[in-house]
C-alpha cells in the first residue's frame, strides 16, 4: 500500500481539489471503504487510483490512458483493468440500464465502443460506484441532499452485484433524508 500510495503522489493526485479535500483524500477514502467491506486486493487497489485517466464524473487525469501498462505496473493488470473499466464507463447510458436489463450493455466514453462486461467486472464496477459515491457522501450532507435520492436509487439498482456491506452503507447513507447543510 505505501508504494502504492507514493507512486499516486508523484503522479499528482495530491494536487487535485475534489469537492471537499483533495483527490488525494478521495481516493485513500474510496480504498478504505472498500477494504472494510472485504474486497479483493485488486478491487481495494482499483479504488485508490479509480480517477486515474478521469471519470464521466470528474474529467481531470492523473495519467494518459497511453500510460495503462505504467498503471498496471504499479497496482497489478486486474486493478488496472478494474480502473480502466470505471474510468471509460459512459454513466448517462450504463447506470440507466443498470436494473433494468439482465446484462447492462457498457459504452465507452473513450473509444465510443458498446460491449458487456464479464459479470466478475460487472460486480467490480458496480462495488467500486457505491465505494466511490459514499465516499463523497460521508460528512458532506450537501452532496447527500442533492444526490441521495439518485444514488440510492441507483444502488439499489445495482444491488444484485453489491456486496451486502455495500448494500447496507448505501441505504444507511441514501436512505435517510441529510441533515440540513
Amino acid at each position: 500500500m505505501n508504494e502504492k500510495f507514493q507512486k499516486l503522489s508523484e503522479l499528482g493526485a495530491g494536487e487535485f481539489s475534489h469537492l471537499d479535500g483533495t483527490l488525494i483524500e478521495h481516493l485513500i477514502g474510496t480504498h478504505d471503504i472498500l477494504i472494510k467491506w472485504n474486497a479483493s486486493t485488486a478491487l481495494a487497489d482499483a479504488g485508490l487510483y479509480h480517477a486515474a485517466y478521469g471519470t464521466a464524473g470528474f474529467d481531470e487525469r492523473l495519467v494518459s490512458i497511453d500510460q495503462r501498462g505504467e498503471i498496471a505496473d504499479i497496482i497489478g493488470a486486474a486493478a488496472e483493468e478494474i480502473v480502466f473499466q470505471y474510468c471509460a464507463c459512459s454513466r448517462q447510458d450504463f447506470y440507466a440500464q443498470i436494473g433494468t436489463e439482465q446484462n447492462p450493455r457498457f459504452k465507452n466514453r473513450f473509444s465510443g465502443e458498446s460491449y458487456y462486461l464479464s459479470q466478475e467486472m460487472l460486480i467490480s464496477f458496480c462495488e467500486l460506484t457505491a465505494a466511490n459515491e459514499i465516499e463523497i457522501a460521508l460528512d458532506n450532507p450537501s452532496f447527500v441532499n442533492e444526490h441521495g435520492k439518485n444514488l440510492n436509487n441507483l444502488c439499489k439498482n445495482m444491488a444484485p452485484y453489491l456486496s451486502a456491506a455495500a448494500r447496507t452503507m448505501a441505504a444507511d447513507i441514501f436512505a435517510a433524508p441529510a441533515s440540513p447543510s
